[in-house]
């Protein structure tokens, strides 16, 4: 016997497979938000942050020293896989700016090597800030240990809860900060993790911040490839084209030996000064960089010098963000750096602070032999490593 079925029940049949499809459609994108908003999506054993495989041209001598000796990691800080989990979470929670807006990695961004593209970045209130937000990537092989462009931080330590506590970056006050993070259940179980137990102060908030940002090691470039197959550095490396042995070469060797001795100010295999220098910027917004903190005649305009890794994903470039592009940089130290009585004495006809600017004429040629080189200095692992990404995901964008 054939049963028939009118056209209305087909539709209405239709209809209501149609709304069970999208309440449970709802019910599924509710139980996710839920999901994402209770809290970090961590790995149920903490990722590895404490033993990293340097290549062996990091404890190599090359320039002032190693790599490795530069580390500032303090003896009573030191890295651990727990406390790196930790500073991690608060790196990346929104919950520790005055209206939930921001966090840290608001203005240092994994893809961008832990800088941002903004030229000032945006603070919790829509406020900017004073100066270019500079990347955090092989921050512990800094020797001297003091961060901010004008080294005001006597430590990392101190340094990571400068912009929690800036009136534009986040606007909280340390007591407000541990009151936040009291708040969030899942914090107990994380600072017990890393310091024995659920005590949260600024202190340990401080520790922990410190040790993500140590953690953020970057030597798995294509320029430690080569380095990794040859002697010495100035050795062509044979994974690179003839265009980035060539701007390899213009970087490291000095002026008298047909280079441009950018090597004397980026030093060493992480490519960092052990300093902060005056480069002959002008003085566009009268910013005395170091000076505020030092005193002294020659630290006047003189800002800290980051690692050149990663690099070519960091624009706009120095501590202002007025140059858009690398291009623009090689045009400031071809024809465009300033007398200034502070100006650092490498890049002075003389080899003295204050002497006459050199005008290294890099044509453009060898501008894109130096930006071909640069660019092998980017850590595609490093800038899609899990272990420093937003373990809120994409909730917290």
């Amino acid at each position: 016997m054939t049963r028939r079925i009118s056209f209305s029940a087909l539709l209405l049949a239709a209809s209501t497979l149609l709304l069970l499809s999208a309440c449970n459609d709802a019910l599924n994108n509710e139980e996710q938000i839920t999901t994402a908003e209770s809290g970090p999506q961590l790995p149920s054993v903490p990722f590895n942050y404490s033993v990293a495989d340097y290549p062996d041209h990091f404890f190599e001598a090359v320039g002032p020293g190693s790599v490795i000796s530069m580390d500032n990691e303090p003896a009573d800080n030191q890295l651990t896989d727990e406390g790196a989990t930790l500073g991690r979470v608060l790196f990346y929670d929104k919950n520790l700016s005055a209206n939930r807006s921001v966090s840290c990695g608001s203005c240092h961004q994994q893809e961008t090597g832990f800088s941002d593209s903004r030229i000032l970045s945006v603070g919790f209130d829509g406020g900017l800030t004073g100066r270019h937000s500079m990347s955090l990537g092989n921050a512990r092989f800094y020797q001297n240990g003091r961060f901010f462009w004008d080294e005001r931080a006597a430590t990392l330590e101190e340094q990571v809860l400068g912009p929690i506590q800036d009136p534009v970056e986040m606007g909280m006050t340390l007591e407000e900060l541990v009151t936040r993070i009291e708040e969030q259940d899942y914090y107990p179980t994380l600072f017990r993790d890393a310091f024995g137990d659920e005590e949260v102060s600024s202190d340990r908030v401080s520790k922990a911040l410190a040790q993500f940002v140590r953690s953020m090691s970057t030597y798995q470039s294509r320029y430690d490839e080569g380095r990794a197959a040859v002697n010495n550095p100035i050795d062509d490396f044979p994974n690179f084209t003839a265009e980035e042995n060539r701007g390899k070469a213009l970087f490291i060797l000095p002026r008298n030996q047909g280079g441009f001795g950018c090597a004397a100010c980026h030093t060493g295999e992480a490519q960092v000064a052990l300093a902060p220098h005056n480069i002959g910027l002008d003085r566009v917004n009268e910013d005395d960089g170091a000076f505020g903190v030092y005193g002294r005649p020659e630290s006047d305009g003189a800002f800290k010098v980051p690692s050149l890794r990663n690099v070519a994903l960091r624009a706009p470039y120095m501590h202002d963000g007025r140059f858009d592009n690398l291009m623009e940089v090689m045009g400031h130290y071809s024809r465009g750096i300033q007398p200034n009585p502070s100006l650092s004495a490498i890049l002075t006809e003389e080899g003295v602070t204050g002497g006459t600017p050199v005008r290294l004429g890099i044509n453009r040629d060898e501008s894109m032999a130096l930006i071909a080189f640069l660019e092998t200095l980017t850590d595609e692992q490093f800038i899609r490593d899990e272990r420093f990404s937003d373990p809120f995901g994409a909730s917290n964008q």
